[in-house]
């Protein structure tokens, strides 16, 4: 038990890390230790370049919504057609621009309450 890391997994890792009682697994508690930083500076990096890149959530979110509402039968095909599409840099700036419409109006009735 000793030779357990102090310290646990990132979030969500849990179970993909570690083996059960008296088994560290395929790491050593020094490996699971470097492991699981690696893993939470690749997470932090990852937040922290789409919060400076909203337009990827954008570009996500108008993907998986036109997916789900037409339904194509091949995915491969249409994701091909959507994002070479010409128009899409415009649709985006214009879901962005709507996104921080509506941001500042949140911020607007929060500061009301």
């Amino acid at each position: 038990m000793s030779d357990q890391p102090k310290h646990g997994p990132p979030h969500g890792m849990e179970k993909h890390d570690l083996g059960g009682v008296n088994d560290l697994g395929a790491l050593s508690q020094a490996q699971q230790a470097d492991l699981n930083q690696f893993k939470i500076k690749t997470r932090i990096g990852n937040e922290k370049y789409l919060r400076e890149h909203p337009e990827v959530e954008c570009l996500i979110a108008g993907f998986l919504s036109d997916v789900l509402m037409k339904r194509p039968e091949s995915i491969r095909e249409f994701a091909a057609e959507y994002f070479t599409n010409p128009t899409l840099p415009d649709k985006v700036e214009k879901q962005l621009a709507s996104r921080l419409e509506k941001l500042k109006q949140n911020r607007v009735i929060q500061s009301l309450t």
